[in-house]
């Protein structure tokens, strides 16, 4: 993946953050949803967000550990240190985007909307990390999900 170019590989490189962030995000939400709906908002979207952080963080010690053949430890390393504000931004700016929609709208679980809310808060999301992603890729030459470039 070396040869694409600087956008593209940014763009690659933010929707791996993207799916590691949402699956431990949007999985605290449902649960909360589920399970404990009158939870105060705020405590809800922590939770999401260092659930979120968590299972990117996971994800992209995986793909280095499996796909770039880094030792675990430094698989580890790694995933922790090169993408943590891009994740928070991610978070923060999907969690802010559901919550948004789903409160102001008063929607629950179990009504379509709910569900479909998730996709503007995937994109608020990508947008929200993708420029530093691109910053980090062109000026420091370092890349998520992958090392350097």
């Amino acid at each position: 993946m070396t040869s694409a170019s600087p956008v593209r590989r940014s763009a690659i490189n933010t929707s791996v953050c993207l799916l590691g962030c949402s699956i431990g995000d949007f999985g605290a939400l449902i649960w909360f949803a589920i399970y404990a709906p009158q939870t105060a908002l705020m405590i809800q979207m922590g939770v999401a967000i260092v659930c979120g952080i968590s299972t990117s963080i996971i994800l992209e010690t995986l793909l280095l550990r499996f796909r770039e053949s880094f030792p675990w430890k430094n698989a580890l390393q790694t995933a922790f240190g090169m993408s943590l504000i891009s994740m928070i931004a991610m978070e923060i700016a999907m969690n802010v985007t559901d919550f948004t929609i789903t409160r102001s709208l008063g929607l629950t679980i179990t009504d379509v909307l709910w569900w479909l809310a998730l996709l503007p808060a995937l994109a608020a999301g990508f947008l929200a990390a993708w420029p530093y992603n691109y910053w980090r890729l062109v000026a420091l030459g370092k890349s998520c999900c992958g090392g350097e470039t």
